[in-house]
């Protein structure tokens, strides 16, 4: 027999009935599930109650001594945080409706199980979580992410391994999941990810919400995540639910948290290991078990010895890292990528399939790429609107480098020799694992990209400097 929902830990609940054998044996067995109760037996007890106590939940019986309790929605005596049960005699339905209309969020017909009650105050949480995650996302804040722009070519092959592993780690846990750390550039496709992440999860069923931290004002960010009371500061003239809470259950994914104030940083450390947050004006904690995904498109070590940011979150957020290398070392992944793109693309603007030409493709792999998979999608996206033929060739592209160039012409042109030198065997040592790694570990096409012997590469392959050996073209030729 499955087990009977359980109400969230120390959840504080209302208890407004007159009968007082029916209020004892409610309030024992919420009792028993772990709720602390406040019991009242007339709107004046409530309304004096309410005065001084915030709660999770109120169970109402709508017929009292000295009025309905209807009453009470209609003077918006409680929490928009907190959710409210009304209880109906036969024949009650009609003020049952009414009193989902003015904000309770479910209604139990007398006579009813006790076992209900858990389900039916579950009902008004998710409903309450699902208002605050549609009004989220009418908002500016969220963090953008496509999966179907997210491709694994052989570049991607050591993250791959360590999803794989992560997956099978939470389908074995499926609660407490630890968060993780994903860094890149910006573009380089972390919003993707993560949510590759969760749909692939345990939670994929659950809810997912994005925020970009860097998009959120100092002065609505704990708000925005940690929610608030009413009266909380000037302008919080209604209660509100935080994105934590929101995602409860499912999984929250806070885009550039290096933006985050110090003060903010640790209260989500708290969020992190203890699994409770504090509403700005409350004095209670509630528990939440909201998976965290966390990314930055800088270093957060860096940032950690620049005092820039906490080290012990730092170190929480750390223990699962997936760093997403830029566009420009994915080698020729990049086009793999690009025709993955392409035809996405035609479908979306109804265009036959489009090829890349040669010279598309020389183009496309001589670009920096600086804002990674983003740029390369829009620049895709122009010249599937406005190239009227099937075959693309991005001819106002930069002109990639031909056979018969210099030794020096595919370098990037905005490298310059460092005024400290640099060493030379490192930069040839680079070129060799570029070269193997797009050859797939062959030896020979890889010398024969290089213009060296066979011979020449096993020699440094082995750490040896053969002084009589071929060697490759001489002067600055750092990598790409």
């Amino acid at each position: 027999m499955p087990d009977a929902p359980a109400l969230p830990p120390g959840c504080e609940i209302l208890l407004l009935e007159d009968d007082p054998v029916l209020r004892k044996r409610l309030a024992a067995h919420l009792a028993t599930l772990g709720a602390e109760i406040s019991t009242a037996s007339s709107l004046a007890e409530a309304r004096r109650l309410l005065a001084d106590l915030r709660f999770d939940f109120a169970l109402l019986d709508l017929h009292l001594p000295d009025g309905e309790s209807i009453e009470l929605l209609r003077e918006k005596a409680f929490s928009e945080n907190t959710g409210v049960v009304v209880m109906t005699a036969f024949g009650g339905v009609k003020k049952a409706v009414e009193a989902m209309r003015l904000g309770a969020g479910a209604y139990l017909a007398k006579p009813f199980e006790a076992e209900e009650l858990p389900l039916a105050f579950l009902r008004c949480r998710a409903l309450r979580q699902s208002e605050r995650r549609d009004q989220y996302r009418a908002g500016p804040t969220t963090a953008s992410g496509d999966t179907s722009e997210l491709f694994f070519g052989h570049s991607l092959a050591p993250i791959t391994a360590q999803l794989d592993r992560i997956l099978a780690t939470e389908r074995r846990l499926e609660k407490n999941l630890p968060p993780i750390l994903i860094e890149g550039e910006t573009g380089t496709g972390k919003s993707a990810l993560a949510r590759w992440i969760h749909q692939r999860g345990p939670r994929a069923a659950r809810p997912f919400i994005a925020i970009n931290c860097a998009a959120l004002p100092d002065t609505l960010v704990e708000s925005e995540l940690f929610g608030h009371e009413r009266g909380a500061f000037t302008d919080a003239k209604t209660a509100r639910l935080g994105l934590f809470e929101a995602a409860d259950g499912g999984t929250l994914f806070l885009d550039e948290i290096s933006a985050l104030t110090p003060a903010t940083q640790a209260k989500v450390l708290t969020a992190v290991e203890e699994g409770r947050i504090r509403r700005l004006g409350s004095n209670k904690e509630t528990a939440i078990d909201t998976r965290l995904l966390a990314a930055s498109n800088r270093p957060l070590a860096d940032l950690v010895e620049a005092k820039l940011f906490r080290e012990d979150l730092y170190h929480r957020l750390n223990l699962l890292h997936l760093a997403l290398p830029p566009l420009r070392e994915r080698g020729s992944d990049l086009l793999a990528l690009a025709r993955h793109l392409l035809k996405r693309l035609a479908t979306r603007h109804r265009r036959p399939a489009l090829t890349l030409t040669p010279d598309a493709e020389a183009r496309l792999l001589a670009q920096p790429w600086r804002g990674n998979i983003r740029e390369l999608a829009h620049e895709l996206e122009r010249a599937v609107i406005f190239t009227p033929s099937d075959t693309l060739d991005f001819s106002h592209l930069a002109a990639a480098s031909s056979s018969s160039s210099t030794a020096t012409s595919w370098r990037n042109p905005a490298w310059r020799l460092p005024e400290s030198g640099f060493t030379l065997d490192a930069v040839t040592d680079a070129l060799i694992a570029e070269s193997l790694r797009e050859t797939n570990g062959n030896v020979s096409a890889a010398a024969r990209r290089l213009g060296v012997t066979r011979e020449f590469l096993r020699y440094r392959l082995a750490g040896e400097k053969p002084a009589s050996a071929a060697t490759p073209p001489a002067g600055d030729q750092p990598p790409a």
